[in-house]
């Protein structure tokens, strides 16, 4: 049973919970029981979270997956137009593409003022003692307006295998 389904049968019961509670919650007040403001209490309580994992169910969606894709962390994002992912040394060059895609399907709206977005996935490469250089393996462009993705740019392999020399 998935965390979804668990939560989506809670709701009911926690609502009929909350229910019984409140009849039993009332009884105490017609009856002046000394309990009368723990059930109170409990009556909010348990309604409070049926109405936060009904909430939570409309809200969520689940992250956008691609076959294929490589995990790649987000090193960098500004808010508004760029995002960076930082690939490892050893990262597959065929899973560029399906990674790039799925980092800028699981972009969100936000507070991004609906710019196109990019998305540049890189490697670090180390040239000397305390010289690294960033290389760009792909980059994609996503319109948050219109939920798409536009297109991706991978760099020719003479840009991305620069020899450790040229940095003397």
């Amino acid at each position: 049973m998935s965390v979804l389904e668990i939560v989506e049968s809670s709701i009911s019961w926690l609502l009929w919970m909350g229910l019984a509670l409140g009849l039993l919650a009332l009884l105490s007040f017609l009856f002046n029981w000394s309990i009368k403001f723990r059930l109170t209490g409990a009556t909010i309580f348990t309604l409070l979270l049926s109405g936060s994992c009904w909430a939570f169910l409309i809200s969520y969606t689940p992250p956008f997956k691609v076959e294929g894709a490589t995990y790649a962390p987000v090193v960098y994002d500004n808010g508004n137009d760029l995002v960076v992912a930082q690939a490892s040394n050893d990262f597959p060059y065929e899973s560029v593409e399906p990674t790039l895609k799925q980092i800028a399907g699981n972009l969100k709206g936000g507070g991004r003022k609906g710019s196109n977005v990019n998305v540049r996935l890189r490697r670090v490469e180390s040239f000397k003692e305390g010289i690294d250089k960033p290389i760009i393996l792909g980059e994609v462009t996503r319109d948050i307006q219109n939920s798409i993705t536009l297109d991706v740019i991978q760099p020719n392999s003479d840009e991305t295998n620069i020899e450790k020399n040229d940095l003397s």
